[in-house]
């Protein structure tokens, strides 16, 4: 009884481990992909955005964790002329 208690164990663990990656892998996506939606939809002039999307490409998880700390809010701040 004990060993298929551990079988069991080990078929749980198994998912776990295999489970987190593919979880995170999956969160990374969406925040890469959620970045450059909301880089793509903001105010910023052309060149800023393609500047924001070529860093979000260069450093993916980076650039997109930058944009939505910084870049968002700057980028809702109005124009000063």
């Amino acid at each position: 009884m004990h060993l298929a208690m551990s079988q069991g164990e080990d078929k749980f663990w198994g998912w776990v481990v295999g489970s987190v990656p593919i979880a995170l892998l999956l969160a990374f996506v969406v925040l890469f992909l959620a970045a450059l939606i909301s880089i793509l939809r903001s105010r910023l002039t052309g060149g800023m955005k393609l500047v924001w999307v070529v860093f979000a490409f260069c450093a993916p998880f980076l650039g997109s964790l930058l944009w939505f700390l910084f870049g968002r809010r700057d980028a809702a701040t109005p124009e000063r002329r």
